[in-house]
């Protein structure tokens, strides 16, 4: 009788591996020499469209108001044209690419981390006696409830959203990418307080604290994954600094 032949399992045809998953960002330095260069073009373009917009108006703007309109139109067009730039190379949704997506532990640690570390950079900035700079524009903006609801939706709203889109959102992620997670957080909280540093005079205390803020910010970014993380503490800390300045102004003004 002739043995069973032994069961041979067929030949497997060897598999194509899987690509590994895609790891964020997916731009690079030529899309941030892009970004950059749009960047002079459109504060030009703003600030001559604001003019124009007023002109017809007045001819004594709130120097404050056209300060800040001028600085969120330009930061609009530039976005914009990073979201152009994201959909046309890469086909990429602006929002998400930026990580702008709440954290799976919830938003309200970065809420209230934001007016912790307020308080904890006013103490610092007493301890190295931070000189007190005049913002005059930003006083200005004082002087009643339409040009003070304006301060608060620029100072606590607008900026903390367009400059976390563009430090911690596109510059962080690639930074990191090239040179690891601390100089990419560190690197990028240089560029925002040197951004800052005409605001405060290039006080070397006022940039000393911005930085440190920045680095705060870019951790929190960095740890959640969430650059609506990161936006929400430095609107928190916008807010705690507002109100002291409030506070500081003395008491309301007739049109409250």
């Amino acid at each position: 009788m002739t043995p069973p032949l032994a069961h041979v399992p067929e030949a497997i045809p060897p598999s194509t591996p899987p690509a590994p998953p895609e790891r964020p960002p997916f731009w690079g330095y030529y899309d941030l020499a892009v970004f950059l260069g749009l960047g002079l073009p459109l504060l030009a373009f703003s600030a001559l469209l604001v003019r124009l917009a007023v002109a017809p108006f007045t001819r004594h703007p709130n120097l404050g108001a056209l300060s800040l309109a001028v600085q969120f139109l330009w930061y609009a067009l530039w976005l914009g044209g990073l979201a152009v730039l994201f959909h046309f190379r890469y086909n990429r949704a602006f929002w998400s690419s930026l990580a702008w997506t709440a954290p799976s532990s919830g938003l309200w640690r970065p809420f209230f981390a934001g007016p912790i570390l307020a308080l904890l950079t006013g103490w610092l900035g007493l301890l190295l006696r931070a000189p007190q700079i005049e913002l005059a524009p930003l006083r200005s903006l004082l002087s009643g409830r339409a040009s003070l609801f304006l301060l608060v939706i620029a100072v606590a709203v607008l900026g903390p959203l367009c400059e976390e889109l563009v430090f911690r959102g596109f510059l962080l992620p690639l930074l990191a990418r090239t040179f690891g997670a601390s100089a990419g957080i560190l690197s990028t909280a240089l560029l925002f307080a040197l951004l800052h540093g005409p605001e405060y005079q290039w006080s070397w205390r006022h940039v000393l604290l911005i930085f440190l803020a920045g680095s705060l910010f870019g951790f929190v970014r960095w740890r959640t994954g969430s650059t609506l993380a990161s936006a929400l503490m430095h609107a928190t800390y916008n807010f705690t600094f507002v109100a002291a300045l409030v506070v500081q102004s003395g008491p309301f003004p007739q049109t409250w």
